[in-house]
């Protein structure tokens, strides 16, 4: 893997009244080596850990893509050496399309069981699943994967984004994780902030064309920084790969996000 370049975002939003955050997002890992190996993600464990981050946020797709060929991490291993990154207000992380489709014992399950999810039991990483958590000044939201070919959903999606807010006070101020981008055109989540991954920014991209991004927006949600009024969803680009082991113009990246309301600093 090339090394991630750092991708930095400032957001200001009347929707948020909690404190000032440093926010790093990691997604789309797929660990499979040589590609995405165990001794490159250890580095840049460390490098998110050198930027101080007030929040950690991993918005799912831990495994690799069966397309990619190398030797193929499990995720105990992974999690393991996540489990080294700590913030202030801590790490949190929901499950990708690739977490559900790629997991042996999902798929020998019908869905019952995840070997993600369970590694992430043994850890002190919060995995969210159409869930939320009160964080004292914000709350944290997550949703499950859409689980699908690309961004289309299966006729009983996981992801259920009333459920995931459903303990969210009015006007709370709140982050909302959803690996793939979707919803926050389809749904229009009312949140200061929404994380996502999946697309890994178009993985190439040619001039302004993204002809590989895993959206029925097309290039619309593939990487970065869209606002809507006050509401606002960044896309990482990710550090791994999925169906060949290659990026063009969009290199893998630890994106880091200031958040604040409007009246912040800067």
């Amino acid at each position: 893997m090339r090394r991630p370049i750092i991708v930095r975002h400032k957001i200001r939003s009347t929707l948020w009244s909690g404190p000032v955050l440093k926010v790093v997002v990691l997604s789309d890992l797929h660990v499979v080596a040589p590609w995405v190996s165990l001794p490159a993600l250890a580095r840049v464990v460390e490098r998110v850990q050198a930027l101080q981050p007030d929040l950690i946020l991993l918005p799912g797709d831990f495994l690799a893509d069966p397309k990619l060929f190398g030797r193929r991490a499990q995720p105990g291993e992974i999690v393991a050496l996540l489990s080294a990154l700590s913030a202030p207000y801590g790490v949190h992380a929901t499950l990708g399309n690739h977490d559900w489709a790629d997991c042996q014992i999902a798929q020998a399950t019908g869905g019952a069981r995840n070997s993600v999810a369970e590694a992430f039991e043994k850890c002190p990483i919060t995995l969210y699943t159409n869930t939320a958590r009160d964080l004292g000044p914000f709350w944290i939201a997550g949703l499950d994967s859409a689980v699908g070919a690309g961004s289309s959903e299966r006729p009983k999606p996981r992801h259920d984004l009333s459920a995931a807010l459903a303990a969210v006070p009015d006007g709370a101020s709140t982050i909302l994780m959803a690996h793939e981008p979707d919803i926050w055109l389809d749904k229009e989540p009312d949140v200061a902030l929404t994380v996502s991954g999946h697309t890994h920014g178009g993985q190439i991209v040619l001039g302004n064309w993204r002809p590989l991004t895993p959206s029925r927006y097309g290039g619309r949600l593939a990487h970065g920084l869209q606002i809507d009024g006050d509401r606002h969803l960044v896309v990482s680009g990710g550090l791994g790969y999925s169906g060949i082991p290659l990026r063009i113009g969009v290199p893998p990246e630890i994106t880091l996000i200031e958040l604040a309301g409007s009246e912040g600093d800067g």
